[in-house]
C-alpha cells in the first residue's frame, strides 16, 4: 500500500495521493473514490472539500488568500 502524500500545489490546491480516510467536521467519513484527490485551500469550491478550479477563475493566490 503506498504511504500517503500531501503536496501543496502552488496557487493551487492540497494534493493528496495515496489511501486515506476523509472525515468531516463532526467525524463522519467522507467518501473517497480515488487514491489522488485535491482538496479545496482558497474556501470557493462549490465542491468542499474538494477543489473545482474555483481558484483559477477567482484569482485567488496563496500570498492574497483573499
Amino acid at each position: 500500500m503506498e504511504t500517503p502524500k500531501i503536496e501543496v500545489l502552488k496557487d493551487g490546491p492540497y494534493l493528496v495521493t495515496g489511501a486515506v480516510e476523509l472525515l468531516d467536521a463532526d467525524e463522519q467519513p467522507i467518501e473517497v473514490k480515488t487514491t489522488k484527490i485535491a482538496l479545496c485551500r482558497c474556501g470557493r469550491s462549490a465542491e468542499k472539500p474538494f477543489c473545482d478550479g474555483t481558484h483559477r477563475k477567482s484569482g485567488w493566490t496563496e500570498d492574497t488568500q483573499a
